[in-house]
């Protein structure tokens, strides 16, 4: 998609990508942020995916993957707002996030998504403390999920407060806590 933060890629350009049934429509739009390669995807509820990367193609097949079952439209002047936006929130993490959200998950990891969005920014957590929020001590590495930074995975560290595992990279998660936390220095400071 051409526009503010995106870049036309011919091999995405196809209008549309059926994955065995049109239950759905999820539009969606590839383009850059600093953090690489970014895939934003909404359906007609909200923002369903924001996917982190380096390559755009690996973006839209881990898409797909994620709904097979639905139509997937790409090349829509109509959503570039929507992805330019999720795009701003990534680059101003001072910003808030107030686009809906379409979160796809079962009710115990909606319970853990929401213990995330709970963590302010430029702050942090270990996994135990956010399965202990949860009521569920045992379940200390269940927080991944498909919504890059609108649900702050990247937010939890261990309990020595060191780095750990984050499905789009460590060195992603670091560049995400060093800005969160200057963000929220500077915002200490006015």
């Amino acid at each position: 998609m051409a526009g503010p933060g995106f870049e036309s890629n011919s091999r995405l350009d196809a209008k549309y990508f059926q994955g065995g049934g049109t239950e759905e429509a999820i539009r969606f739009a590839v383009g850059k942020c600093s953090l690489g390669s970014i895939l934003v995807a909404a359906s007609e509820k909200g923002v369903c995916a924001i996917l982190l990367g380096d390559d755009a193609e690996a973006l839209a097949r881990d898409l797909q993957a994620r709904f097979p079952q639905a139509g997937l439209i790409g090349v829509d002047r109509n959503f570039e707002g929507v992805a330019t936006q999720v795009v701003r929130f990534f680059e101003t993490p001072d910003l808030s996030f107030d686009l809906p959200l379409d979160v796809r998950g079962t009710a115990f990891q909606q319970k853990v998504w929401q213990a995330l969005r709970q963590i302010p920014a430029g702050s942090t957590a270990s996994y135990t403390e956010i399965a202990k929020r949860i009521g569920s001590p045992r379940a200390v590495r269940a927080v991944a999920n498909p919504i890059a930074v609108a649900i702050p995975c990247h937010r939890v560290v261990r309990k020595d407060g060191d780095l750990s595992g984050y499905r789009w990279g460590v060195e992603r998660k670091r560049a995400l806590l060093v800005r969160e936390k200057a963000r929220a220095i500077l915002a200490a400071i006015k």
